[in-house]
C-alpha cells in the first residue's frame, strides 16, 4: 500500500516520502480500515518539526496522519460493534497514528460510525477538532445556561466547537474577521465580535469559560474577561503540571511541565481561575456522542482544498501557511 512517511524530525520542516509499505496486520482489539480520506492539521506540521516529542515520542519511520474516514475491511477477534463495510472515522490513537495511508490499523476504542449525511471527505474533517472541543468542555465541566468565549472561532476548531457548545446549552461568543460573521452565526454563535472594530477584552466581562485557540499573545486578555472561579482551556498555550499528570507522564515530565506552565497557573490563581492545556486524544465513545449531535443538528463541515496522497507535501505546506479556509483533505481511495 502507499503511505506518507516521516523519516526524522526537522525543526525547519521536512517533506514526507510517499512509498509502498506492507498493509498493517491488526491486533485482537483493532480494526483494519481502508482509508478513503484523511485531514491535514497544524498538528501534523508540529510533529514534523519535533514540537510534540516531549508529549508523544514517536519512532521512525513514521506513517503520518492524525484523522481519517474510511470503510472497515477486517475486524479483530476481540472487537464488537463494528463489521466489514461500516463507514467509520477516528482521531488516530496518540501512540499509533498513520492516517496518510491506503490502510490503517486502528484500535476499535478510537472509532465511531460516520453520520449518514456526511461524505467521507466531510467526515475526515471532524474527529480531531470536534474531540478537541468535546474534551475541552469535559475539562471545564461546562454547565447549561453559562457563557463561553471561543477565541478566533472562525477557524476549523470553531466550526466544531460552536455547534457542540450550543448542543450543551451554552451561550457562545466568538471573534474574528467580518467576512466570516454570517457563517459563524449560522453555526449557532450568539454573538460575533469583529476584531478589527472591537477588542473583546474591552467589552466582555464575567465570562464563565474560555476556549483559547490563539495562545500566548492572547492568554492574558482572555483571563481578564474570565469571571472569578472561571475555567480556561488552551489549545496553543504551554502544558502545565496538571496536564502532565492527566496524561500519566513520569515524574520528571510532570516537574518539567510544572515549571513551563507556571506562568499561566499563576495568572489563573489571581482570581481563583483554572488553566488547562489540552492535547486531544483518541476517544471513540466521545466521537459517538458527537456523531449523535451532528446527526440531530445536521452540522455542516467546512472544507478547503482536496489533494491526492501524492500531493501530501503541497497539502502540508498549505496548512502550514495558515491560509486554509476549513479543513485541507487528502483523498486516498
Amino acid at each position: 500500500m502507499k503511505a506518507a512517511i516521516l523519516e526524522k524530525y526537522a525543526s525547519d520542516g521536512r517533506e514526507l516520502i510517499v512509498r509502498d509499505i506492507p498493509i498493517p496486520s491488526i491486533a485482537d482489539d483493532e480494526v483494519l480500515v481502508k482509508v478513503v480520506a484523511a485531514a491535514v492539521n497544524p498538528l501534523d506540521n508540529m510533529i514534523v518539526r519535533g514540537e510534540v516529542k516531549l508529549i508523544v515520542p514517536y519512532r521512525f519511520p513514521l506513517v503520518m496522519g492524525n484523522e481519517l474516514s474510511g470503510v472497515v475491511e477486517k475486524v479483530g477477534s476481540g472487537v464488537k460493534g463494528f463489521q466489514k463495510g461500516d463507514r467509520v472515522y477516528a482521531r488516530m490513537p496518540l501512540d499509533k497514528i498513520g492516517a496518510f495511508a491506503e490502510y490503517a490499523a486502528v484500535r476499535a476504542t478510537a472509532l465511531a460510525k460516520i453520520p449518514d449525511y456526511l461524505s467521507f471527505e466531510e467526515a475526515a474533517s471532524v474527529p480531531l477538532t470536534a474531540l478537541t472541543a468535546w474534551q475541552a468542555y469535559e475539562l471545564m465541566q461546562v454547565e447549561k445556561g453559562k457563557t463561553i468565549f471561543i477565541s478566533g472561532g472562525t477557524g476549523s476548531v470553531g466550526a466544531m466547537a460552536i455547534p457542540i457548545a450550543k448542543s450543551l446549552g451554552l451561550t457562545v461568543i466568538t471573534n474574528g474577521s467580518a467576512e466570516n460573521e454570517e457563517r459563524v452565526l449560522s453555526l449557532g454563535a450568539d454573538r460575533f465580535i469583529d476584531y478589527r472594530r472591537e477588542n473583546y477584552s474591552d467589552i466582555l466581562t464575567d465570562v464563565d469559560y474560555v476556549l483559547d485557540t490563539l495562545g500566548d499573545k492572547e492568554l492574558e486578555n482572555e483571563f481578564s474577561i474570565l469571571k472569578d472561579g472561571g475555567s480556561l482551556v488552551s489549545l496553543r498555550g504551554l502544558p502545565n503540571g496538571d496536564f502532565a499528570k492527566r496524561m500519566g507522564m513520569p515524574f520528571f515530565k510532570r516537574l518539567a511541565f510544572g515549571i513551563v506552565g507556571k506562568k499561566y497557573d499563576n495568572l489563573a490563581a489571581k482570581h481563583n481561575q483554572k488553566y488547562h492545556f489540552i492535547f486531544v486524544h483518541e476517544d471513540g465513545e466521545g466521537l459517538k456522542k458527537i456523531s449523535a449531535i451532528f446527526a440531530e443538528k445536521q452540522v455542516q463541515t467546512s472544507l478547503d482544498e482536496v489533494f491526492s496522497l501524492d500531493d501530501i507535501n503541497k497539502a502540508m505546506k498549505k496548512v502550514a501557511s495558515g491560509r486554509s479556509r476549513g479543513k485541507t483533505i487528502i483523498k486516498i481511495a
